[in-house]
């Protein structure tokens, strides 16, 4: 598969996976996952022909790992980023001390006065590292990375979760938790 089509692919899933199952006519269970071949047979009846050796290198290949098999293999689910409901069970965990969020510019001033909020999705969505962030930020414009005082809302009574990829999750950010990072 090229890189055209990995990146094609992986997007239609995410859609699929993340927001609207009923696109395709598959039910997610309550913790995002369906049947492998489930979604497969329902992506061919639309036309979106995928083998399971396909499936099986977007999940992998994929450079944000936005997707996670089950232990056994058999079922699929998108690891975070959902708008519809899902509980992803994971476990509340201890944050590092300072996470980074990425946004563009025009964003900036609205969230220094409301904070961060999950807006369509479930979560907040926080970066470990500054490049990742900075990533983020550049898909919407001229990246902005923000510092989140993680620790500091940990022991305000904010609780973290971290998805299978990494993603940091939390339910908001209030605005005195946060500052400009300068991007070096």
């Amino acid at each position: 598969m090229d890189e055209h089509r990995l990146v094609k692919t992986s997007k239609m899933l995410a859609k699929i996976l993340r927001h609207d199952p009923d696109r395709i006519g598959i039910e997610l269970d309550g913790g995002g996952w369906v049947s492998v071949d489930i979604l497969l047979a329902a992506l061919a009846r639309k036309g979106n022909r995928l083998t399971r050796e396909q499936l099986d290198h977007v999940v992998a290949n994929n450079n944000k790992k936005r997707f996670a098999y089950s232990e056994d293999g058999t079922r699929i689910r998108a690891s975070q980023g959902h708008t519809i409901e899902v509980d992803l069970g994971l476990e509340a965990v201890p944050p590092p001390a300072v996470l980074y969020h990425g946004t563009a510019e025009p964003s900036v001033a609205a969230i220094f006065r409301e904070g961060l909020r999950p807006m369509r999705r479930q979560d907040v969505h926080l970066s470990a590292d500054v490049e990742t962030a900075t990533r983020v930020g550049a898909r919407h414009g001229r990246p902005v990375v923000l510092r989140v005082d993680a620790a500091g809302l940990a022991a305000a009574g904010h609780l973290f979760r971290r998805s299978a990829n990494g993603v940091w999750l939390t339910d908001t950010v209030p605005p005195a938790f946060l500052s400009r990072h300068t991007i070096g």
